[in-house]
């Protein structure tokens, strides 16, 4: 006896085994992703279909689906399974006596009709129902069937995956923000397009008062040519990049903005006037940055520290980088975040730094040295974010496969590994520097105007959890 084959196949029925009177069916189940995707390839972005808000005020009163929806699926049966592979179509007419929602189940029963042993044209009888057993849409078609037997392994098609466009993941990480008034803001030196529209778009979100701190003029050209508009902006008229970064770091020491942001100057520049330890704001926590990054095919935020700022971090630096972004975490509202301390491998190394200082930073979190989150390394990137790995490498944590925080070893793994995520994961990105007297978004001169808007809003966070603190 053969064994069944595991492959799964198409075949056909030729024209000699179609008799009258034969009847093939298919069943399918409106989605809101079946409605997505239809508009996507075909174009068609009628708001009857698309448009919820719109949809509410049309003879429906809520989204339909587009009708070539339920027509397409005559073509399915005819094209798969009766007559099936090798058929083409001549012609189709299609009535459509009624609307189709979300949810409706339809079924498709297609008929041979008529014969043509002349052209071997077989005329079909077509008809679709709805759950309810009323006729959705009726009509005829007439295809050319083949006279050859084909039998062939399915073909395996890429699997489409509907995700949320940038700017609704945007608009989902803005989220954080509301309720919140907006906060007074420094912006060092924007002298080029993408961070003075940063600036002025978190202006218009609500977000900041901006003080523009920079050369007055060039600001104000820049403005014109790009036909945006200064109105509500404060400036600090300075000549220079570097007097625009000593300025404006003097201002918020001074408690006259609540927050800074980088323009169009060197991270250098802005950071060496902020770690000064006369004049700067320094703390006593060690200053450290975090991207806030939404990746796609992550279930939730991900902080990764530190990637801008601490090159090659000691185990007491580490400290204060993770307690630094447990805090972050918390302002978040993240609840207890989980942080797993990135190595390569998953245990306990001498000869490897990271992997020794994994376990030393999870010894002390139980000792309270580390407090507001959930700790433990050395775990490979791949064990912290999926479940699947730690479990099949055996891995036991209530962190692993599920991380709200990395911490990498060194700038070099980190800014690798959120670039890497930017642009080739398509994720969004958002940068604060965290331990100084108010935070400062420091984000790439490459970094696009929305990416600076959405390292505003962490920003906001941060202050007004600094201005509760205050008041209690």
């Amino acid at each position: 006896m053969s064994k069944p084959s595991l492959v799964e196949t198409i075949e056909n029925r030729t024209y000699d085994e179609i008799q009258v009177g034969d009847v093939a069916t298919l069943a399918r189940t409106l989605r809101p992703d079946d409605i997505q995707m239809f508009a996507i390839i075909s174009g068609d972005m009628n708001p009857t279909h698309v448009d919820p808000e719109y949809a509410r005020s049309s003879e429906f009163r809520e989204v339909v689906a587009h009708g070539m929806w339920g027509g397409m699926l005559f073509s399915n049966v005819l094209g798969t399974q009766f007559p099936g592979p090798g058929t083409v179509y001549v012609d189709q007419s299609l009535h459509f006596a009624r609307s189709v929602r979300v949810g409706d189940t339809l079924t498709v029963t297609v008929t041979c009709q008529r014969k043509f042993d002349h052209n071997h044209h077989i005329l079909f009888d077509c008809n679709c129902t709805n759950q309810a057993g009323q006729r959705v849409i009726y009509g005829t078609a007439e295809v050319i069937a083949p006279t050859d037997k084909i039998k062939r392994p399915k073909a395996t098609l890429p699997e489409i995956k509907l995700s949320a466009t940038r700017t609704s993941r945007y608009e989902h990480l803005l989220e954080i923000t509301r309720g919140l008034t907006p906060i007074s803001m420094a912006v060092i030196h924007p002298c080029d397009s993408e961070s003075l529209k940063g600036a002025l778009l978190a202006r218009d979100r609500g977000l900041i008062d901006p003080t523009l701190v920079g050369p007055e003029d060039k600001i104000r050209a820049l403005a014109e040519e790009m036909h945006l508009d200064l109105a509500g902006c404060q400036f600090l008229n300075v000549p220079h990049s570097h007097a625009a970064a000593e300025s404006g770091v003097a201002l918020a020491r001074e408690g006259e903005v609540e927050a800074l942001m980088k323009g169009s100057l060197h991270t250098d520049e802005l950071m060496s006037e902020v770690i000064d330890q006369a004049t700067g704001l320094r703390t006593e926590r060690r200053i450290s940055h975090v991207f806030v990054m939404d990746v796609p095919t992550y279930p939730r935020l991900l902080l990764i520290t530190d990637a801008a700022v601490n090159v090659a971090p000691d185990l007491t630096t580490k400290v204060d980088i993770v307690q630094n972004a447990i805090d972050l975490a918390l302002m978040m509202g993240i609840v207890e975040p989980r942080v797993a301390i990135l190595a390569a491998v998953e245990t306990v190394n001498p000869r490897m730094p990271a992997t020794t200082d994994a376990a030393a930073l999870c010894k002390m979190a139980d000792r309270g040295q580390i407090r507001g989150g959930l700790l433990d390394g050395p775990l490979a990137f791949d064990n912290a974010i999926s479940l699947v790995a730690a479990r099949t490498k055996g891995i036991k944590s209530v962190v692993a496969g599920q991380a709200d925080i990395l911490l990498v070893p060194d700038i070099e793994s980190g800014n690798m590994l959120a670039k890497q995520l930017e642009y080739l994961a398509d994720a969004l990105s958002a940068g604060i520097v965290l331990g100084a007297r108010v935070p400062i978004v420091l984000t790439s001169r490459a970094d696009s105007a929305r990416t600076r808007m959405a390292s505003t809003a962490i920003a906001v966070v941060m202050a007004h959890a600094r201005r509760n603190n205050t008041d209690k």
